[in-house]
């Protein structure tokens, strides 16, 4: 189960990968499978945006039950359903690396884990950082 203390997990391991390696500053957010948020955090010096962009990630993420980087490879593949399916979700998504779904040990659905701030690649490697940090299995498509 995605507890509150587990998700706050996530983004302290999230955020703790990242200053180790070093990265810029992020934003991360975690949601349940509902969608709903359930903790984030923006370290000092994030830009603007930062959340929203985490978040988006996240949003897709759950809304396709794919991770976004999976979600990236099918808006390059599938241009018109893509495009269809960013309306259907009210625009709130974020097509690139960095929205990691949260697995189970039996695979079911947890949540996401939308992280933005670095390449996209660091912030993919930062989100599943704090997902295994709290002991589930990162899913980023």
């Amino acid at each position: 189960m995605l507890t509150l203390a587990k998700a706050q997990t996530i983004v302290s391991g999230a955020l703790a990968h990242a200053r180790e390696k070093g990265m810029k500053p992020l934003s991360v957010v975690v949601l349940d499978a509902r969608g709903a948020v359930i903790a984030v955090a923006s370290e000092d010096g994030t830009s603007l945006k930062r959340y929203e962009i985490a978040a988006g990630k996240a949003k897709g993420a759950v809304a396709f039950g794919l991770g976004s980087r999976a979600i990236g490879q099918m808006a390059i593949d599938r241009p018109h359903f893509f495009a269809g399916a960013v309306q259907a979700v009210g625009g709130e998504m974020v097509p690139v690396p960095g929205g990691v779904l949260i697995r189970a040990a039996d695979g079911s659905l947890l949540g996401a884990v939308g992280v933005s701030g670095d390449t996209s690649d660091n912030d993919e490697a930062a989100a599943s950082a704090g997902i295994a940090t709290a002991g589930f299995t990162a899913d980023g498509g």
